[in-house]
């Protein structure tokens, strides 16, 4: 994925009701952009950090700008950091197409965005002929407290236990599904759950994977040019 124009330079002032961030620009222009993260975003909104922003060419947003990236430091130098949460769809669904997550490989469809259950919708649908269809639900992953371990949730997420519930009763009517934790933090040599932050979460995901949900881990390339999946890591559980 690559961002459509260069992004611009700034030093975040603060972030604040989630999805709000004051930025000074490099040029001395005070802004606000919009931040696409309801998470807590831990160590990656201390003011005076380095960001990047985009800016939208619709007419029709009310603000502009949006946060993409941040300078953080997790023992190993400076690295950008994603913290724009609408991207792991297009992420994973990338690198399935490209062939860099093997297990997800060989389906003659994918759609996106597909409505199953009573009321939800999982992020991608692999579909296939000759074998049952796969659920696939993303989770973006941008906590790390220790150097190569990147953490999931960064919060509580009462809709994330959710998720897992229900793939489960999809395995239970005969599909498969699998959870995948992509990591916008290049370091990354492993994820595992952050149990200390969401303990109810990490009960779903035994739960859930004891009932034969699936759950992969996947580490991306960032730059100020783009973001990729850069390669598959243990999923620490």
């Amino acid at each position: 994925m690559l961002f459509a124009a260069p992004l611009l330079p700034g030093r975040l002032v603060r972030r604040y009701k989630r999805f709000l961030a004051d930025v000074v620009l490099d040029d001395g222009t005070e802004t606000t952009a919009h931040v696409a993260n309801s998470g807590a975003m831990l160590g990656l909104a201390a003011p005076g950090s380095r960001v990047l922003l985009s800016r939208s060419l619709n007419p029709a947003r009310k603000l502009a700008l949006s946060w993409e990236l941040v300078e953080a430091d997790f023992g190993a130098g400076p690295e950008w950091v994603g913290v724009n949460t609408m991207h792991p769809n297009l992420l994973v669904a990338e690198a399935i197409a490209a062939g860099q997550v093997p297990p997800l490989s060989g389906y003659a469809r994918m759609r996106r965005e597909v409505k199953y259950g009573k009321a939800s919708r999982v992020d991608i649908k692999l579909e296939d002929d000759a074998r049952p269809d796969c659920l696939v639900e993303v989770k973006n992953v941008h906590l790390m407290r220790a150097p190569g371990k990147a953490e999931f949730p960064d919060c509580v997420t009462a809709r994330g236990a959710k998720h897992l519930e229900e793939l489960a009763g999809e395995v239970a009517a005969g599909r498969r599904a699998v959870m995948v934790y992509i990591s916008q933090i290049g370091s990354a040599d492993s994820i595992a759950l952050a149990r200390d932050l969401d303990p109810a979460y990490k009960r779903a995901f035994d739960r859930a994977r004891d009932a034969g949900v699936e759950a992969l881990a996947l580490a991306c390339r960032i730059t100020p040019e783009g973001i990729e999946v850069a390669r598959m890591v243990p999923m620490l559980g």
